[in-house]
């Protein structure tokens, strides 16, 4: 199975993901659809991104005899929701990790600049001592990704992992020269960008096509 390297690029090519994704992609897929799919994508990400969250050894009290046995040992988890698209990943990896703490930041992107503009904050306590998965559907130019990384840092984060559902070539370098310590786990990586910021030739929007909205 695949798992990330610290400071790496993942690309998850397990075949359960890459049939879900091409689903995910086609335009005739309903909202609904949609929505169930990114829930169960973001399910198979969490399964591959919490691969080497620190475990503790305790006593446990089996039907049949007592025994020493793995735990996750915490505070471990954090997930990190880009708002408004990264709440799409975020209630599949909660499925799986319902313990997990969760923080959001809220970003839009400028339509001029495409710069990333910050409006909300709300971060779980203990955020240095976590893994701080931060999830977003697209990374597109890198630039709201790298805002939010950022911040986190500024708020304390020091163990970071992006989760995206696609990715450039274009993001993932910007990610790799502002944040070189972050590991990106992406399903794909489509050729590049059109004048608009979109990725190509992607989903569309995942945003609009989660609430659909325009």
């Amino acid at each position: 199975m695949t798992a990330y390297n610290p400071a790496h690029l993942t690309v998850l090519d397990h075949p359960l993901i890459q049939h879900k994704l091409t689903l995910l992609r086609r335009a005739d897929t309903s909202t609904a659809s949609f929505r169930t799919l990114v829930r169960e994508l973001s399910l198979l990400m969490c399964y591959e991104a919490t691969r080497h969250l620190p475990l503790e050894t305790v006593e446990i009290t089996t039907p049949l005899e007592t025994m020493l046995s793995k735990q996750l040992a915490g505070p471990a988890l954090c997930f990190i929701s880009i708002l408004r698209a990264g709440n799409g990943l975020l209630d599949g990896m909660l499925d799986l990790a319902p313990f997990a703490a969760v923080g959001h930041i809220g970003l839009y992107r400028d339509p001029e600049t495409l710069e990333a503009v910050e409006y909300y904050l709300k971060l779980p306590a203990r955020i240095s001592d976590r893994l701080c998965i931060v999830v977003d559907p697209m990374l597109a130019t890198g630039h709201s990704a790298a805002v939010a990384l950022t911040r986190l840092k500024e708020e304390g984060a020091k163990n970071i992992l992006f989760a995206c559902l696609l990715s450039t070539p274009h993001g993932i370098e910007h990610l790799k020269k502002t944040h070189p310590d972050v590991s990106v786990i992406t399903c794909a990586t489509d050729p590049g960008l059109d004048d608009h910021g979109y990725i190509r030739p992607g989903l569309g929007d995942a945003g609009n096509r989660l609430f659909k909205t325009r």
